[in-house]
């Protein structure tokens, strides 16, 4: 039974899937303060949250049995990532669930902020008839578009049936995706210098800190309008005061502070020409019911050792990408889990080989499930596809990775080579066979075909007659039943090696007796 502690307010409905699971039980439990939730962590396998708990470093060294973290939202600045990555603690988001109640804040805002529509509403209710509010119109406007990712692009598609001209920026935006968007690729000083309005839709990070500040304002068009439904701190908040106490800046719309809930006496809550929400850019029934409902989704998936996506401590993987890794994780953990056995001493180095189409693709995902294997054996539980490359780099464990289109016989082939520190090389290659699954074709420098079956006995000895005949009835002896068996051997006569599947585990007194036969040089037992 999996337990996943509910610390935030989060809709039941996206939860629903994780309470009725007969495999789950669910705990809600909001309002704790880090010391109650450091108390209790222990016992649970993920923690579900929004924005109010702080995931800190000191909380995750408590859950014990921590598997996933999963915010239901965008945002993950509430959670210590290095801590949850150096844990092995996947953090999962919801980034698809709220880009349309955001995309609709920002529109609503900006539609606001263009027609003073909470000031006259304060007046009028206030007893007070004033017409003297004078807006403009949106149309013919130049809208700078800071952030084309999935919200800022459907704020772009809105404001074009608005009749704006969007001025959009993004890192990652092509001439090609801007010109299919009808967007105008630009700058982010071709926006500011350029645009009407401003919306953000950027993450905080230390590139986009105070992006917008003091230099970016002496040079933006008078009158010009800035809204941000992103991340507080994106925009200098001081800086914009300041443009608008100057005339530069007509009014400004902002559902995000630096520090959240803003103090008392910030400037902006007592300007006429700002107006201001707090934080509800994903506040609508059907955002937080959606985002709810993609976490929990994730979270049972993670639970249940299944395909999971949005992961935030992980490179983000395109599908048609995973489509082609996924059927070759297992494989390739049990590549690197096999190859670590082989060894004998202290591993420095490990190269990984790709042959085939997988050489076409980012394998990254398929690597890290690989250094895994290789360090499950020492490390246990421990280790996981989030923290494997960071357990191997704290470890000064070089990894190499290489590919090569040239098929070597099949359609993909995994070499996994661990170097160990006397420079001795102990490698293993597997692939998927169809019709036959996954296979293990070569061990160190021998050509062998075998499925990689959970208790396999590798032998090592001289091509000779009457081996396999000993071997077998020494295992029978011993009760140890033989369910498959391959030999690989490089010329007659010469060393060669014999995988075995087994149904159970081999005794290590057997392991002795094995060796002390005539012409066997080494057996070792391998579990996958």
């Amino acid at each position: 039974m999996f337990k996943v502690l509910v610390s935030d307010p989060i809709s039941d409905l996206g939860i629903q899937q994780l309470a009725e699971a007969a495999d789950v039980q669910v705990d809600k439990k909001t309002g704790l303060s880090e010391s109650e939730l450091i108390e209790i962590i222990g016992e649970y396998d993920a923690l579900l949250v929004r924005s109010q708990t702080k995931v800190t470093e000191a909380i995750m060294t408590a859950g014990t049995r921590l598997k996933v973290v999963g915010r239901a939202g965008v945002g993950v600045d509430n959670i210590d990532l290095p801590a949850a990555t150096g844990r092995g603690i996947i953090v999962i988001n919801a980034p698809d669930g709220n880009t349309i109640t955001t995309c609709e804040h920002a529109f609503a805002m900006m539609m606001a902020l263009a027609r003073h529509i909470p000031q006259a509403y304060a007046k009028t209710v206030g007893g007070e008839w004033d017409r003297k509010f004078l807006g403009v119109e949106l149309r013919n406007k130049k809208l700078g578009v800071l952030g084309m990712g999935r919200i800022g692009s459907e704020v772009a598609k809105r404001a074009k049936a608005f009749g704006m001209d969007i001025l959009g920026y993004d890192p990652f935006l092509t001439e090609e995706r801007a010109e299919k968007q009808g967007v105008k690729l630009s700058s982010v000083d071709d926006i500011v210098k350029n645009a009407d309005f401003i919306t953000v839709h950027t993450p905080l990070t230390p590139e986009t800190k105070h992006m917008i500040s003091t230099a970016q304002f002496a040079v933006m068009k008078k009158g010009m309008r800035i809204i941000n439904c992103a991340r507080g701190g994106v925009v200098d908040e001081a800086a914009l005061v300041e443009a608008i106490d100057q005339g530069i800046v007509a009014g400004a719309a902002f559902d995000v502070f630096e520090q959240e809930p803003p103090a008392p006496d910030h400037p902006f809550l007592n300007n006429p020409k700002i107006i201001v929400t707090p934080h509800l850019g994903a506040s609508t029934v059907e955002a937080q019911e959606n985002v709810a409902i993609d976490v929990s989704e994730q979270v049972l998936h993670i639970l249940r050792d299944e395909p999971f996506k949005n992961a935030v401590n992980m490179p983000p993987v395109a599908s048609s990408v995973m489509n082609k890794l996924q059927p070759y994780f297992s494989i390739g953990e049990k590549l690197g889990s096999f190859a670590s056995q082989l060894t004998t001493a202290a591993v420095k180095s490990i190269r990984i080989e790709y042959a085939g189409e997988l050489s076409e693709v980012d394998v990254q995902p398929l690597t890290r499930y690989i250094i895994k294997g290789v360090l499950s054996r020492h490390l246990g539980s421990e280790v996981n596809i989030v923290n494997s490359l960071h357990l191997a780099k704290i470890r000064d464990l070089n990894i190499q990775v290489n590919s090569s289109s040239t098929t070597k016989g099949f359609t993909n082939l995994i070499t996994v080579t661990l170097v160990e520190q006397d420079d001795q090389q102990r490698s293993v290659s597997g692939t998927l066979l169809y019709g036959y699954g996954e296979r293990i074709v070569q061990v160190n420098e021998f050509p062998i075909d075998s499925a990689p079956d959970s208790h396999l006995l590798l032998i090592s000895h001289n091509d000779q007659p009457g081996i396999i005949g000993s071997m077998g009835t020494l295992l029978g002896g011993n009760d140890v039943n033989i369910a498959t068996m391959q030999v690989g051997r490089k010329v007659v006569g010469g060393e060669a090696v014999m995988l075995l599947s087994v149904d159970k585990e081999v005794p290590k007194n057997v392991l002795t007796e094995l060796v002390g036969l005539p012409a066997i040089n080494s057996a070792q037992e391998i579990t996958l």
